[in-house]
């Protein structure tokens, strides 16, 4: 009998992975189900965009396997984009990797700097990925509490009186998924120099910082963020190319050689057309963003509206495509409670429970889907 790994054992099928499958039942039996589960964005990249893959798969040498560390224009267009918009600089010789999705770069990094046994700081709720991926390489997660009533950002008091001796690495995403949450410089700060005193290397991921967010930063604008933290990214929410994979992570030469390492034992290098389009996509005018945002104001207020159908309550602040709803106290399950609108009302709303217990009592609503079809999923509840 062939058997399976036994790292296996340790991690579930990504939830999505299971409950799409689940939606799509439903849907090839005639089901008008209406997804706001997951934030795939619905909207395509800038014609410019396009036009530029278009353009470049004809052009010589378009087809052959690329670098590992990617052109030197899209390095040199990530540091320009960092520069412009974060005030950080970076070096694109050897501060900057592009990878396939910056889903890729927490399994790369955790592959390069984690061993059996090593503890990871996990977020409570949090991308579940990280702990799947931890698991994967056979570290431990050790979870830190996020809660609404610290502004969903940990309380590094708690987390100092911890034995930390073991922990190698720690997660966090600023802006916050899933709720949306957004940090400060001093609490940026103030990570550091946690990192730094417990000697733990420090990732923040980073995709949201331009959806509805008048206030992008990236940890590596504070001083010496360089030689404790990576930062990873992503164009995938920002110019609407999830399916392209393309993301980049960021930090010192050292860091990133060690990255490289498990990368260029795993890929050949990203498709030339499609860096050429991520550059193009780089370099957008401020209007790309502007234009963005007010389409997704435009939902996020119908999404409001239906939270409110519901009952929950919200944080007109947050930021990101998505809104992070509070329940009613007198529900006691998330997932039962989205199940019951799945099978009744036909619509997919995500349960907090999927990114940690401190997610239970909340639900997530996506903001990738139509005008039209959020006001229909409101009026289902008329």
């Amino acid at each position: 009998m062939i058997r399976t790994a036994k790292r296996l054992e340790s991690v579930q099928e990504y939830y999505f992975s299971k409950k799409l499958r689940e939606v799509r039942g439903l849907m090839a039996k005639g089901r008008p189900i209406i997804n706001m589960g997951i934030g795939s964005p619905d909207l395509a990249p800038s014609a410019a965009v396009i036009k530029t893959v278009q353009n470049a798969i004809l052009e010589e040498g378009a087809h052959q396997y690329q670098s590992y560390q990617g052109l030197p224009e899209l390095r040199n267009a990530i540091a320009s984009f960092y520069k412009r918009k974060f005030e950080v600089v970076v070096d694109p010789a050897n501060e900057i990797l592009p990878l396939m999705g910056s889903k890729e770069g927490i399994m790369h990094i955790s592959m390069a700097f984690l061993n059996k046994g090593d503890e990871v700081l996990v977020p409570n709720p949090g991308y579940p990925t990280y702990t799947s991926v931890t698991k994967l390489v056979e570290a431990e997660p050790v979870y830190y509490d996020l809660t609404e009533a610290n502004g969903w950002f940990p309380d590094l008091d708690i987390l100092e009186a911890q034995d930390l001796t073991k922990v190698k690495l720690m997660w966090v995403s600023y802006p916050h998924m899933p709720t949306g949450a957004t940090a400060t410089r001093e609490q940026l700060s103030n990570l550091i120099a946690f990192a730094k005193r417990n000697d733990i290397l420090l990732v923040n991921d980073n995709p949201y910082s331009f959806v509805l967010n008048d206030h992008p930063k990236s940890i590596l604008a504070i001083d010496g963020a360089k030689e404790i933290c990576l930062e990873l990214n992503s164009l995938s929410k920002t110019f609407n190319m999830a399916g392209w994979r393309v993301g980049f992570v960021l930090g010192n030469e050292q860091f990133l050689e060690a990255v490289l390492k498990v990368k260029s034992n795993m890929d050949s290098g990203m498709f030339y057309g499609i860096q050429k389009g991520a550059i193009t996509a780089l370099e957008s005018s401020d209007v790309w963003y502007s234009e963005l945002n007010e389409l997704y104001k435009e939902r996020r207020e119908l999404i409001f509206q239906l939270a409110k159908k519901l009952c929950c309550s919200y944080d007109e602040d947050a930021v990101g495509m998505f809104v992070w709803a509070k329940l009613p106290t007198s529900i006691t399950s998330a997932e039962e409670f989205i199940d019951n609108i799945l099978y009744d009302k036909d619509i997919f709303i995500t349960p907090g429970t999927i990114f940690g217990s401190n997610g239970e009592g909340y639900i997530r609503f996506s903001l990738c889907v139509t005008k039209e079809k959020i006001q229909e999923a409101i009026s289902r509840f008329e």
